[in-house]
């Protein structure tokens, strides 16, 4: 009897970690995939339906909601629902950003075209788009903290890697669905094909909000939450006076991540076929495969950090993309065929970006104390986002043009952003084994025996 008694409560807590881990995958996978169908349709179909060219208004709005609303609003969003998720718990806060990001999306889907409404139809697509960034702030911070607080900490690495694993996932459906889209008939496409994938974003969110129902709120909180009954639970003052220094380590990293990320995921085309002249499919091809070749990575390299700590997976994948970014271009500028590409873009995004984004579920969630995790993790990694994930395209961009159609500045771009976000890593602390229940700096520090 007493063995049936003990074995299932371990059977119901592992059943219940797996229901995180799937909360947390799905959940990443549709913000994700709601990114990626928003730039992708701003390529394709919002400058014909959305922001006609023939009209300076919506041309200015296109631009400012294409290329700032969605990273400059992600902090906002990342501070406010964080520190919900500080005050109030990490499911509720996870099920609101998920309705308040999947109905921006829904939305999409039927906003009226330029040619209907005029001036109307961008101004709304950007405030929806706004919505949205709102929502997607907190998304992955708070998956992220959510998987590595119910994990055990021996597999927390690994645990959190799905998140990640959910982002790469997001991508694929998206560049899937609008592959399958586009192969209507033109004026087909443009009328009503483009719509379905956003539309189709309902079933996610649908099978989402069921499993994020279903979950116990986090362990982790509950205990701060009982440890400090009577403190104030910390604002984002707080944070930043108390914590900098965890702060200063997910910006420094997640600068040299998203350089290296953004530089594959959206600068690569416009360069292969503006600078290059090669076929448009090149490039999108070769992300597809780079992208299935990081969410294979992902949980290899998580799974490392379990072994070896976080902070030398995270260096070993910053110190590869700087050696690896001049050969990476050298290959793309003489190989000029879509296998070489392809090659390339898959080693700098399955080994530079997959070590770099898979210790950061557990690392992030580490660095900070529980009742700052959501306001921290989400604060500095919007942050930095909101910095390099809006300008690294048009960096690069000009940084070509200025060496006339040359890639050694844009290079030198990534081994810059490498170097700051190897210097934070490096002078920041290990964290593999921290209390995520410990609810001070002091806490945390004692219980590792290494300085903030």
């Amino acid at each position: 009897m007493s063995t049936l008694t003990t074995a299932k409560p371990t059977h119901t807590a592992a059943a219940h970690r797996r229901r995180v881990l799937l909360a947390s995958l799905v959940g990443s996978a549709l913000e994700w995939y709601d990114f990626y169908l928003y730039g992708t349709a701003a390529a394709l179909v919002f400058n014909k339906v959305i922001f006609p060219s023939f009209d300076p208004t919506a041309s200015l709005l296109a631009s400012f909601g294409t290329l700032a609303i969605g990273y400059f609003v992600r902090p906002l969003g990342g501070v406010l629902f964080g520190r919900l998720g500080d005050l109030f718990g990490r499911k509720r806060v996870l099920v609101i950003t998920l309705l308040v990001m999947g109905a921006s999306t829904v939305g999409m889907a039927l906003v009226p075209t330029y040619g209907q409404v005029g001036v109307l139809a961008p101004v709304l697509l950007v405030v929806l788009r706004a919505v949205q960034g709102l929502g997607a702030g907190a998304e992955y911070g708070g998956a992220a903290i959510l998987a590595a607080e119910f994990s055990q900490p021996r597999r927390r690495g690994l645990f959190g890697a799905a998140p990640s694993v959910g982002v790469y996932i997001g991508i694929l459906l998206a560049s899937g669905a609008f592959a399958l889209v586009t192969q209507l008939p033109e004026d087909q496409f443009l009328a009503w094909g483009w719509r379905v994938p956003f539309a189709a974003s309902v079933l996610v969110i649908a099978v989402a909000l069921v499993i994020r129902l279903r979950l116990a709120e986090s362990p982790a909180f509950e205990a701060a939450q009982e440890r400090s009954k009577t403190a104030e639970i910390s604002p984002v003052r707080e944070v930043v006076r108390t914590e900098w220094k965890a702060g200063l380590v997910v910006f420094g990293l997640q600068t040299a991540q998203n350089v290296v990320a953004y530089l594959n995921l959206t600068f690569l085309a416009a360069y292969l076929t503006d600078t290059l002249e090669l076929s448009s499919s090149t490039g999108p091809v070769a992300v597809t495969v780079g992208t299935a070749v990081t969410a294979v990575a992902l949980p290899l390299f998580a799974h490392l950090t379990d072994r070896v700590g976080r902070k030398p997976v995270a260096l070993a994948g910053i110190v590869f993309s700087a050696a690896f970014v001049f050969p990476y271009f050298w290959v793309i500028d003489h190989a000029h065929t879509p296998l070489t590409v392809t090659l390339a873009v898959a080693v700098s995004m399955g080994i530079g970006v997959g070590c770099m984004f898979a210790p950061q579920a557990a690392y992030y969630s580490e660095l900070f104390t529980a009742r700052s995790r959501f306001t921290g993790l989400a604060l500095y990694r919007e942050a930095a986002g909101a910095v390099t994930g809006g300008l690294t395209p048009l960096i690069a961009v000009a940084l070509v043009a200025a060496t006339e159609g040359r890639s050694w500045g844009v290079a030198l771009f990534v081994i810059a952003s490498c170097a700051i976000g190897g210097l934070a890593v490096g002078l920041g602390p290990e964290t593999r084994g921290r209390d995520l229940a410990a609810t001070s700096v002091d806490t945390l520090r004692d219980s590792t025996g290494t300085y903030r």
